[in-house]
């Protein structure tokens, strides 16, 4: 079996994903271990950012484990949204 291979984040992205959950660059940097110069630098870019497959990787799991979800680009352009929160089970 093959790996998913996921689409590079775009500086549009990164900064409408860290305005969701109410993060600044230096937020992410810090949740994502990725320097603030580095975040700094992809966010300037509107389209794919120049970010290393490993940094863009721990960027997106940093901001999906906030409760971030990617959305492709299926004809309206890649964008971001809040993930539906799951009801508590239980009492």
């Amino acid at each position: 079996m093959g790996q998913v291979r996921l689409k590079a984040l775009s500086g549009s992205q990164i900064r409408a994903a860290r305005a969701l959950v109410r993060w600044s660059a230096d937020d992410l940097a810090r949740q994502s271990a990725v320097s603030l110069r580095t975040i700094r630098r992809a966010e300037l870019l509107e389209g794919q950012t120049a970010m290393t497959p490993p940094n863009d990787l721990s960027v997106r799991h940093a901001l999906e484990s906030a409760g971030v979800e990617f959305i492709d680009e299926n004809g309206g352009g890649p964008g971001v949204r809040l993930r539906k929160r799951q009801p508590k089970k239980g009492g």
